[in-house]
């Protein structure tokens, strides 16, 4: 399985890019429109999502992946194939969709070619949790940062983990000074 490429663009077009290998291989990638406007140097490295069917071997490539977790979740759909999926990722960003999901924006997913409104309605319902990857790693690290800096000072595991599924604070400098706010 293809995981990424990296290579020269020989040939951009809005929804496709030819990327040409060291090895002297040109592979035609299908990217969103946000993804080709995004693509502004001659050497591009790409995440990968292969799709192998009877009949095709099919590369979709993604600089954000955000944009690929969002790509992979919608063609795992019924009744959404890769062209839809690609249509979604070409309208609404990673953020705008995640957004829409939350406050079940049938209207955002409407604008997409191809959705309609039991369309839209049915991915609010089977994508309601969709989160993006970017913030689940960030907020993590900040939390586990945290963590190790308050049983550095002393703090039990268990009680740390407890006041820290409480805290709201974003960096891991907000976190500790809630924390400590509360364990005290």
């Amino acid at each position: 399985m293809i995981a990424a490429i990296e290579g020269k663009v020989v040939i951009k077009e809005p929804t496709s890019v030819h990327v040409k290998t060291l090895s002297g291989v040109t592979y035609k990638i299908a990217v969103s429109l946000y993804c080709a406007a995004s693509i502004n140097s001659d050497i591009v490295e790409l995440k990968i999502t292969q799709i192998i069917r009877e009949d095709a071997n099919l590369l979709f490539g993604f600089l954000d992946s955000d944009e690929q977790r969002m790509f992979e979740q919608l063609i795992k759909l019924s009744g959404i194939g890769t062209s839809t999926a690609l249509a979604i990722c070409s309208t609404l960003t990673p953020g705008l969709f995640a957004k829409a999901l939350t406050s079940s924006d049938t209207n955002a997913l409407i604008k997409v070619p191809g959705i309609g409104l039991k369309s839209a309605k049915r991915i609010l319902v089977e994508l309601g949790e969709f989160v993006l990857q970017s913030s689940i790693s960030a907020s993590s690290q900040s939390q586990t940062e945290a963590k190790l800096a308050l049983e550095a000072l002393g703090f039990k595991s268990e009680k740390i983990k407890a006041v820290l599924f409480t805290c709201k604070g974003a960096t891991t400098q907000e976190l500790i000074k809630e924390a400590l706010s509360k364990l005290q």
